[in-house]
């Protein structure tokens, strides 16, 4: 049998990862040499990997920069209608590969570093995650930055640059345990700090009326330090900038006050203000009030907007002519990436109001016309509402101005629905019940001339629930945006084997327009397509089964079906549902060993948040349940869990292209989206999942009968709400369910501590607002319908095809297409930009 290709070997083969030049490849060794010496000061006998990986991230940060500072002057030329996506998060993983996917500079770098006689694998793996998100929304962000560059957009992505990011998960006897994410070590080469540009942010102080109008004074100043890194879109020449804040102390910090004496203490006190960009908040879907992530969240709106209007202000055109703030919304278009950067809106009235003296009616109208907002969770517990006290506080003025727009807000209202105190009540920027407190959706879609939501169902959900009584008042403004992932990460990246393969059937032009993927319907009964396929999915559970034996020393069947539930613990993402399907199987192994069983290998991971109890107890039982079943020999190779230590965007990148079987399977109505799913579906992964998020999307696109969909509707589930839900009568009614319970209850996977998972038990008798009990059974059964197909590899893998071919909707390119078009305003664009070497002719 031949000895499988390389992924070196396989990326040589086709030009999506550009051409091998001799010239060039000569060109990146000089430039690798280079910096080893000059940057890194090493020479080959003491160099480490890490030096290495260093010395090739420079070379090609190289091939960046002159694109990156062409791709500024072609905007400062051109005067594009700018975009800016605020974001608390940006989960953006690792760059080297992405940037020599993007610059076509993969191949000719592969042939380099193995001429230099070095591992490229190797090298990638040395590079930090940028782990500053902490899930979806944080990655989505990502995914959106990339589809800018590549659709041409002059699009900023604005952020803080945390010193340490999400944090490092171990599993240490079963139960998870924090570490802090230090990935600025060894430095970042993909930034550069930008000193040049700090501005002041300011806090606490009081509210002055003068004659010239309200005065924030007595205030406390926190520098914001920029640092940009480059966004290269695909082969476009195109480089636009994400830039983060990072907190600085002013040099007269603390010196100012009444410690005259103490000077070390007033330097040491430093910290306090730099403290504000220390560290990414852990919470995935849930509010946690705290004054520090207020500070983070005023602090990146503060400092992003005066940024904004120095360049709206220095603007060719404005540079030139008296200024006019007429133009603003027709030249700045911001989105707002859930609540977090909610304070931008008062924060522009701040400035248009008390800064640069606007009448507050048009303040409000160029306000209203510059803002849109995306919603990204219905959970209660998630949407952010601030304490007046504390905004009273820190940020005096804007809640003097929140409390007139609400003013106006409400006046309007009651014109409409005279004495309905009940709509003003629920309208209200400002809630009164559990103390005053600021609603952030509220002041979001007052403030806003768009709304939307991220998949179809959630839209709905937001418009005839959620906000019900908002989009009853203006019907236009809330819209919906279906998420997308890129392309060039997802597939192109971490799957060159498939990404090459289909190249081969349809050409390379499906990398900018994933509609085209359309045309491997044609390739569904091609039965040496059909090999192909399976034989790329085989490689990579072979290549993933080695990764995992190495890792977690668990010898694993690559036979077995890859069944794979990688995302945030949370209840409501029903991980428990899922356990309690493992431990079913177990069940039916032991009380019949001879019987018939297809082979499974369940992957489980992802991070709970640190103060999540709950999640942090799943955690635990999965890792209990692991121990017993993977020990058992009876099982044999039958059934394996892993639970997967530390999920992040590098670790996706490695099991998401050798899964089979996506689980996606949240109670219907509570995952806004989901996106992970959109990356098994492109990477030949089926899925089995309730009608929630995207998955409706996903079934509408390939056919229900081409997804395993299970369980109760958004409206199932709220009719079984108004009847009541009662677990017990499901646990009395199936016997497999009762025993697995059972088993849980009196310590089966926890014989030292047979009343460890009671928090557990009781939950999901007493209060499941996820319903696990109630949809157990479709479950189940679903999944016997997955074990039937997997038996019958030429239909599974047909299925699949039809998958893929079906996946193109959920492209990021199409998402932002829609943004830019409906939202902001501004067209997408196929025009390449000269290359550094070529002049520079815009007219």
């Amino acid at each position: 049998m031949a000895t499988p290709l390389t992924d070196q070997e396989k990326r040589k083969q086709i030009s999506i990862r550009g051409i091998v030049g001799v010239e060039n490849v000569a060109e990146l060794k000089r430039g690798f040499n280079r910096h080893l010496h000059f940057t890194l000061v090493k020479d080959r006998n003491v160099a480490t990997p890490r030096d290495y990986y260093f010395a090739l991230a420079h070379t090609v940060r190289d091939h960046l920069v002159g694109r990156w500072i062409r791709t500024q002057q072609f905007y400062y030329e051109t005067d594009p209608k700018r975009v800016y996506y605020l974001s608390l998060e940006f989960y953006m993983g690792r760059a080297l590969q992405n940037t020599m996917i993007s610059l076509g500079l993969q191949n000719a770098c592969d042939e380099a570093i193995y001429q230099l006689g070095l591992d490229m694998e190797d090298l990638e793996d040395m590079e930090e995650d940028a782990g500053l998100g902490n899930g979806g929304l944080g990655r989505l962000a990502a995914c959106f930055l990339d589809s800018m560059a590549t659709l041409g957009l002059a699009a900023y992505g604005y952020g803080i640059r945390y010193e340490y990011g999400i944090f490092n998960q171990k599993i240490k006897d079963g139960w998870q345990v924090e570490e802090a994410d230090d990935w600025l070590r060894y430095g970042n080469p993909w930034e550069k700090a930008r000193p040049e540009y700090m501005l002041p942010v300011h806090f606490y102080g009081r509210v002055e009326e003068t004659e010239e109008g309200p005065r924030w004074v007595d205030t406390q100043v926190v520098l914001a330090m920029p640092y940009d890194t480059p966004i290269p879109g695909y082969m476009n020449n195109t480089v636009n900038t994400m830039r983060l804040w990072s907190a600085r102390a002013p040099n007269d910090f603390s010196l100012r006050d009444f410690n005259v004496g103490d000077y070390i203490q007033a330097v040491l006190d430093r910290n306090l203000a730099e403290n504000i960009s220390r560290v990414l908040y852990p919470n995935d879907n849930f509010f946690e009030g705290k004054e520090l992530r207020l500070k983070q969240e005023y602090f990146v709106v503060a400092a992003t907007l005066q940024d904004v209007i120095r360049r709206f202000k220095t603007s060719r055109k404005n540079s030139s002519t008296p200024l006019s703030f007429e133009s603003f919304p027709d030249k700045v278009a911001i989105q707002l990436n859930d609540t977090h950067p909610a304070m931008a809106i008062p924060e522009l009235m701040r400035i248009f109001v008390d800064i640069e003296k606007l009448e507050w009616d048009t303040a409000w109208d160029l306000t209203k016309r510059t803002f849109a907002y995306t919603n990204h969770t219905v959970l209660p517990e998630a949407l952010e509402r601030w304490p007046v006290q504390l905004l009273e506080t820190l940020l005096p003025r804007h809640l003097q101005i929140i409390y007139r727009i609400n003013q106006i807000h409400l006046d309007h209202i009651a014109s409409l629905f005279p004495g309905d105190m009940g709509r003003l009540r629920k309208m209200s920027l400002v809630e009164e019940e559990w103390g005053r407190r600021v609603n952030m959706a509220h002041l979001c879609i007052v403030g806003s001339h768009a709304v939307n939501g991220v998949a179809e169902i959630h839209s709905k959900i937001i418009k005839t629930d959620t906000f019900r009584d908002f989009s009853e008042l203006e019907p236009e403004k809330f819209q919906n945006k279906t998420n997308g992932i890129t392309p060039r990460r997802w597939l192109l990246l971490c799957n060159p084997g498939l990404a090459d393969l289909i190249a081969e059937a349809i050409g390379e032009d499906y990398v900018k327009d994933l509609t085209q993927l359309q045309k491997l319907n044609d390739l569904v009964d091609v039965d040496a397509f059909i090999r192909d396929v399976a034989k790329v999915k085989q490689d990579n559970k072979l290549k993933f089964a080695q990764y995992l034996e190495r890792e977690c020393q668990v010898k694993i069947n690559p036979a077995s079906i890859f069944d794979v539930h990688v995302k945030r613990i949370h209840e409501y993402k029903r991980q428990l549902l899922n356990c309690l399907h493992v431990i079913t199987m177990y069940n039916r192994i032991k009380t019949n060993p001879a019987a018939p069983f297809v082979a499974r290998t369940v992957i489980i991971g992802g991070k709970a948040a640190p103060g999540y109890h709950m999640a942090k107890m799943i955690i635990k039982l999965i890792t209990s349940v692991a121990n017993v079943v993977n020990k058992d020999p009876v099982i044999g190779n039958k059934l394996k869990v892993i639970f997967l230590e530390n999920y992040r965007v590098s670790l996706a990148e490695k099991v998401i292209p050798a899964t089979d079987l996506s689980e996606q399977i949240s109670t219907a109505g509570t995952e806004a989206s989901g996106t992970g799913n959109m990356k098994f579906m492109l990477n030949g992964a089926l899925t089995i999942g309730t009608m929630d998020g995207a998955n409706v999307e996903m079934a509408e696109e390939a056919g229900q009968e081409n997804l395993f969909i299970f369980g109760m509707s958004v409206e199932q589930v709220l009719a079984l709400d108004q009847k009541g839900y009662d677990a017990m009568q499901y646990y009395m009614a199936m016997p497999e369910l009762k025993q697995v319970i059972d088993q849980i209850k009196t310590g089966f996977f926890s014989p030292k501590h047979p009343e460890l998972f009671n928090d557990i038990t009781d939950m999901l008798f007493k209060h499941d607002r996820f319903k696990v009990f109630a949809d157990y059974e479709s479950y189940v059964k679903c999944q016997e319908r997955v074990s039937a197909l997997y038996q019958d590899q030429k239909q599974w893998t047909q299925m699949v095809i039809k998958n893929i071919a079906a996946s193109g909707k959920f492209s990021s390119d199409r998402t932002i297409t829609d943004y830019a078009t409906q939202i902001w305003g501004v067209e997408p664009t196929d025009l390449k930009i000269p290359s550094p070497s070529e002049p520079l002719n815009h007219k």
